[in-house]
């Protein structure tokens, strides 16, 4: 398990142990058909959302163009996480190898960033719809989001390559068992034996970035949203307005909130057992809900569903 590798970085160690979320064995079972069952939900309720906006022609808008992209990130995101996760409540010991160990920590790196932007250009595009509505298909045409859907994925591939380039430089001698159900930054350079110093200001940099400026750029959207609301006279066109955005919200909350209290603080002050309970939320529980919060309180999808089903039984 701990055997010479001087091609890759020098480390002694080529196999680390994912030491899961709990080791109690009654809780194992219980555990395994709680998340199959969240991951099956998972993947049926973004790969659905991405389904019904490509199959209903009055969803073909930007704001359901950006919608499919986050639901096909949430559906990556978990995907990358949640299958070994699963492995770790039915085997005795979940092994991963060191290459696999720095894949899944790129891919999660990706998506969990990706996510990030993509929700701030959601925000954006409620923005220019409230605020901007007779410029809205000029400011959102089809170009401009595509353009927006691929610089979040560059920033999110940008961010990925440095943090696992910083990675790739660290030592891992002894110590192979890592405190968490996936590669996780803080809990790898906890095993680390050297200087981690770097790896946590250019994580904490970069983590900072990706969550203060989609914060920065949300905030600064719902400042301009909820004054343009003020202003409308009716009561039911307020409602009407707020009501488009309250999903976002909600996805927005769940997401930067359990995020932020893993990422913004030093390793040696966040606990890696608050650390796994956080993480659980953005990234088993945050991709599960997305889909169903836009279902559930978007008027638009719950009729295109409703003319979906009819056509299907007719």
């Amino acid at each position: 398990m701990r055997v010479k590798m001087g091609e890759v970085n020098h480390s002694t160690v080529t196999e680390f142990i994912l030491a899961g979320l709990t080791q109690k064995p009654e809780l194992q079972l219980p555990l395994f058909l709680l998340f199959l069952g969240i991951y099956v939900f998972t993947v049926v309720g973004n790969l659905g959302m991405i389904t019904l906006i490509r199959l209903s022609s009055h969803l073909h808008t930007p704001m359901y163009y950006l919608l499919s992209s986050l639901s096909f990130i949430d559906l990556c995101h978990s995907t990358v996480i949640t299958p070994k996760m699963l492995m770790n409540f039915v085997t005795e010991k979940n092994a991963i190898s060191f290459s696999e160990c720095m894949a899944q920590f790129y891919l999660f790196s990706t998506f969990a960033i990706a996510e990030c932007h993509m929700l701030a250009a959601m925000a954006y595009d409620r923005y220019v719809a409230i605020c901007r509505p007779l410029l809205y298909h000029v400011t959102m045409s089809s170009q401009v989001c595509g353009w927006m859907v691929a610089g979040v994925y560059s920033i999110g591939l940008t961010g990925a390559t440095a943090h696992t380039a910083c990675m790739l430089r660290v030592l891992f001698c002894n110590a192979y068992v890592i405190n968490h159900y996936f590669c996780d930054l803080f809990p790898l350079l906890e095993l680390s034996c050297s200087n981690t110093s770097i790896n946590e200001v250019v994580g904490l940099s970069f983590s900072a970035f990706n969550v203060f400026i989609p914060t920065l750029t949300i905030f600064t959207s719902y400042i301009f949203i909820i004054a343009s609301i003020l202003r409308i006279r009716a009561t039911e066109g307020r409602f009407k307005a707020f009501s488009t955005c309250s999903s976002h919200i909600s996805a927005v909350a769940t997401f930067f909130g359990s995020i932020a209290f893993m990422y913004l603080q030093p390793s040696s002050v966040s606990s890696m057992d608050q650390g796994k309970v956080s993480s659980v939320f953005y990234t088993i529980l945050v991709p599960m809900l997305n889909p169903l919060i836009y279902s559930v309180r978007n008027k638009d999808v719950k009729i295109a569903l409703n003319k979906i089903l009819e056509k299907s039984f007719l």
